[in-house]
């Protein structure tokens, strides 16, 4: 049904087809729906004004009243900029571009009254203005039943053509007066009343241009709450429908697999933390319900242990299991620990990537399709359509954040009956994160290491501390154990980035000379076997110090291991530090990780090297991780923001997200499908694209 909302952007008085382009291009801004979305970020109290010698911070947005008394232009190629002096009755400041100069040059007169805002910059013990606005004071004059100005994200482009702040709330202004009455109500009565919110078309209004500040908190209150109540109801209706119509196969028995592996196999005592995930693991594929279960645990608490188990069962009752892992190096990593682990337990297990012969590729298809191979093991080859299994019962998936949603697809689709579903995760999620990107999974945490692993030593130097670094390596190497030494991106060019590493190489084999000591070297650049081979150098104590760098995963599994020396740490995002602090601590040995850092430090890289100094705990560093830099978007493909939360935010807004999932799990608890007269409005906005956000498991 037809909408004024879906009204094209050229059709608002003001805009034309010309601006409406530019409009797409650079706000994605299509439709009447689209703009009245572009919500402010941030409103002015136009009515107050402070003197330029009373600026006391650069924190607080002001505006200050006064003439222009001198422009120039400074500078050239990309150092060029417009100054301009501006003065009230107290004072002298300057207003500085950089962009835009001659658009701000043709705009600006001497000796003309102007109301400049921004936010004020220190700069020589001076206050100063980057790119302010700037306004005639009939141009800043706001009607009375506007208190609180709305101020809109802008570009440079938009600026040029006409798109100032002031214009946009002008638009604004104009599209709300046309729509007003006709913006539909997207939550039930019922859930307006029980929370007491504001009514959508209100709360539209009110977020652009408010009545006063509490208005305005209702509003985005409102509007947050809607955001984040939509992601919950997506994903907890497709838990309820996968429970109510997706019927799982049954594996009632524990049998002589699984029996003879825990009698006489098992390669340590199981944590309680381990007990409680298989228990859980055992109901759900007894339940006659699919299993869709998210199995978070610290790198070496024992996952591979547990998804092991749970394949057993399935072969107990006579189906195939497969693992999928995202690189052919953890593929190969988790098919020898678990060939390893199984010992002669009469199961067949087999491994598939894109490096497999085409003979043994052969053999593992006959093997799969008359159900003699129990286990297989593979990268992003297992999808592929020669891959048929007899009677495939349980896939899961390691670190599937990096697998989209159509690869899972075609695995699920290789069985008759959808197979039960288990997903790891070494990156422990904060739960606010785990509600909206998991939300319609069941999750279990392994949060115990295994008897006799010891907390790794964390501790962080600067460069004038390496020869008291190297001289400790090189008292573990004399000890027997060995040592990582692992490099960052430093560009996306492998070229820079290699030569990055063998400056590093040549400091520590001056150090750690030939024959004496034996050194690995990875890269990307290496080709598959010849990063094979070096990393098999290192796990059979042939070198004593592997050195790499990031553009491959460090996934080997080397007990005797006992040091994990990272360079330029401060390079590294949090969760990627404590995956390579993981690859140390396999053992019974004492281990450490040594962060190696310049002296220049941002604010946030010292906050992060302090939390992994201070904690090896995974799911405190996620929720510092999650506070240093955001979200990351829900597919995955971002590294910073939420798509589809546009005022909301799951590390501010936790109580409401709490609250949004609360409701929406009482509101699916009684009507699963949405059919009732009075949920009709979620269902109408579930099913806009705005809200596709996919199938995550």
């Amino acid at each position: 049904m037809y909408s004024i909302l879906d009204t094209p952007i050229e059709y608002l008085k003001g805009v034309g087809p010309q601006r409406a382009e530019l409009l797409r291009k650079e706000l994605n801004i299509s439709t009447f729906n689209d703009f009245l979305h572009h919500f402010p970020f941030r409103y002015l109290d136009r009515s107050k004004f402070t003197v330029i010698n009373e600026i006391m911070d650069e924190n607080t947005w002001i505006q200050i009243r006064g003439q222009i008394t001198g422009i120039q232009l400074l500078g050239s190629g990309r150092t060029m900029r417009l100054v301009a002096n501006f003065r009230d009755h107290t004072g002298e400041t300057q207003l500085v571009w950089f962009n835009g100069l001659k658009w701000i040059r043709e705009k600006i007169r001497l000796n003309q009254t102007y109301v400049v805002f921004g936010k004020p910059n220190l700069f020589n013990g001076k206050y100063n203005f980057t790119h302010p606005d700037i306004e005639t004071p009939d141009e800043s004059a706001v009607s009375s039943d506007e208190p609180l100005q709305p101020w809109y994200p802008t570009t440079e482009k938009l600026k040029n053509r006409g798109f100032s702040p002031r214009n946009i709330v002008n638009l604004m202004r104009t599209l709300i007066n046309q729509v007003r009455g006709q913006i539909p109500e997207t939550l039930s009565e019922p859930l307006l009343n029980q929370l007491k919110m504001m009514p959508r078309a209100k709360a539209m209004v009110q977020i652009h241009f408010p009545q006063d500040a509490q208005q305005l908190v209702r509003a985005r209150e409102r509007l947050k709450f809607e955001e984040l109540f939509f992601i919950q109801l997506q994903l907890l209706k497709l838990k309820y429908i996968r429970l109510e119509k997706v019927t799982g196969r049954v594996f009632p028995v524990i049998g002589d697999y699984f029996n003879e592996f825990f009698h006489k196999y098992l390669p340590f005592e199981l944590t309680n933390a381990q007990k409680r995930v298989i228990k859980e693991i055992r109901a759900d594929m007894k339940s006659g319900k699919q299993m869709n279960r998210l199995l978070q645990g610290d790198v070496g608490s024992g996952k591979t242990l547990v998804a092991l188990m749970s394949m057993l069962i399935a072969n107990d009752n006579g189906f195939q299991a497969c693992l999928m892992a995202p690189t052919e190096i953890l593929a190969m990593q988790h098919f020898k620990t678990i060939k390893k682990m199984l010992g002669h337990v009469p199961v067949q297990v087999e491994l598939l990537t894109g490096s497999t012969r085409k003979a043994a590729r052969t053999k593992i298809f006959s093997q799969l399709q008359e159900g003699s191979l129990h286990i297989l093991i593979g990268t992003h080859a297992l999808i592929e359509d020669q891959v048929k299994f007899k009677s495939l019962g349980l896939v899961v998936i390691d670190e599937q954040h990096r697998f989209g949603v159509a690869q899972r697809a075609r695995l699920w689709e290789k069985s008759v009956q959808p197979p039960h579903i288990l997903v790891m995760t070494a990156t422990p999620i904060p739960r606010t994160l785990a509600m909206t990107l998991y939300g319609d999974l069941d999750v279990s945490i392994i949060d115990e290491l295994p008897p006799g692993r010891k907390p790794i030593k964390t501790f962080h130097y600067f460069e004038k501390d390496r020869f008291n670094v190297f001289r400790f390596l090189k008292n573990q190497i004399d000890n027997g154990r060995q040592v990582y030494i692992v490099y960052p991106l430093i560009d996306e060019s492998e070229n820079v980035d290699l030569q990055y590493l063998m400056d590093g190489f040549e400091g520590v084999s001056r150090y750690f000379p030939l024959p004496d000591y034996q050194i690995s070297i990875v890269h990307g650049r290496l080709k598959a076997h010849e990063k094979e081979s070096e990393m098999k150098r290192f796990v059979e104590k042939k070198t004593q110090i592997l050195m790499a760098t990031t553009v491959i995963e460090v996934g080997v599994d080397v007990p005797n291991a006992t040091v994990m020396l990272i360079e330029n740490a401060e390079r590294f995002g949090l969760s990627q530090l404590h995956q390579l602090r993981g690859r140390v601590g396999r053992g019974g040995d004492q281990s450490f990780c040594i962060l190696m850092s310049s002296y220049k430090l941002t604010k946030d890289g010292r906050k992060r090297l302090d939390v992994m100094v201070r904690t090896t705990d995974g799911f405190e560093i996620a929720e510092a991780d999650l506070h240093l830099r955001g979200p990351g978007d829900i597919k995955g493909t971002q590294q910073s923001g939420l798509v589809g939360l546009k005022l909301a935010s799951i590390v501010k807004d936790e109580k409401l997200l709490k609250i949004a999932r609360e409701m929406a799990h009482r509101i699916l608890s009684v009507d699963p499908l949405l059919q009732s007269p009075e949920n009709q409005p979620l269902l109408r906005q579930l099913q806009q694209p705005i809200y596709d956000w996919g199938k995550i498991s």
